[in-house]
């Protein structure tokens, strides 16, 4: 089944790590270190895989964690969203301290995925963790930490990504199979004015996470669709795939030395044996070269005291 599946598919993306993630998702490229940042949310942990070594290093937590995004001062700090909001990282001492927590009062929710905009604010999401009603929202932890709502009504916060002068932010609500921009105020971090861009109904699979590359194109990974494709945001149109050996492709994000590689993380949750069997690396971290660059990944910088 997974060759037919993949013959009908141009590009293969290869597999780089058999990481056996529940649920891998929110790669995070620091160019600097030249590593790969990614979390494991149902694993509750976070993992830091070194392109040159090959070595990857996994932080356990005890809670879920939605997202990783890298300090902009210290290569050992990251902030992440876990269940309980976000929070700061040691990862040399493994001191986790929290910041905010703006749905305390939702212990059904939990945060999802989430980005840092060129300012270095972090933008992230919540979903109900069953995903049956819509009861997320997304919000914005700003560089004094503080912590603002910026939109509501969202069943599955995922994918997030700006255009390259930042007027415009396309963001991903997975349960509602679509992609909507907002039109962006980069001075402020404020979006206004939503509309769907793209429907993923007549698509295999739901949009997940989302990525941007240097010609403005957006490359959203299908969960369930053994993809990631590539989009044009100006007239909605699917210029290509990539298929990936799993089933349910997570996310994406460029990275390499170049920016011209691209991560390509994915799941295992929920597969049976049998499926299990078929695809043996779902959960992994691929890799494929499109072609185009992307686009830098964009660090968290808190305000100076």
């Amino acid at each position: 089944m997974t060759q037919a599946i993949a013959g009908q598919f141009a590009h293969a993306a290869e597999l780089l790590l058999d990481a056996k993630a529940v649920l891998a998702e929110g790669p995070h490229w620091n160019a600097a270190q030249g590593k790969l940042y990614w979390v494991d949310i149902q694993g509750m942990s976070f993992g830091r895989f070194d392109a040159v070594s090959g070595v990857n290093e996994q932080f356990q937590l005890d809670k879920t964690v939605g997202a990783v995004v890298c300090d902009a001062d210290n290569g050992d700090v990251v902030y992440l969203t876990t269940r309980d909001g976000f929070e700061r990282y040691d990862c040399g001492t493994g001191k986790l301290t929290g910041i905010a927590d703006p749905e305390a009062d939702k212990p059904a929710n939990r945060f999802n995925d989430g980005k840092c905009d060129s300012a270095g604010r972090f933008w992230a999401g919540t979903m109900e963790d069953v995903e049956v009603t819509v009861a997320g929202a997304l919000y914005v932890l700003d560089n004094d930490l503080s912590c603002r709502k910026a939109h509501e009504n969202v069943g599955t916060s995922n994918g997030i990504a700006w255009n390259a002068d930042e007027t415009e932010m396309y963001y991903i609500d997975s349960m509602k199979a679509t992609v909507t921009a907002f039109d962006y105020d980069a001075a402020s971090g404020t979006i206004e004015r939503p509309r769907i861009i793209i429907d993923f109904k007549n698509e295999p699979g739901l949009p997940d996470g989302m990525t941007i590359d240097a010609e403005g194109m957006l490359w959203i990974a299908h969960w369930g669709g053994w993809q990631v494709s590539r989009w044009n945001p100006r007239t909605g149109e699917k210029l290509d795939a990539v298929y990936v050996p799993a089933a349910k492709a997570t996310s994406c994000i460029f990275g390499g030395d170049d920016l011209d590689v691209m991560y390509i993380t994915s799941a295992r949750i929920g597969l049976t044996p049998e499926e299990l069997e078929e695809q043996p690396h779902a959960g992994g971290i691929f890799t494929y070269r499109p072609g185009v660059k992307g686009t830098p990944t964009h660090l968290f910088r808190a305000s100076k005291a």
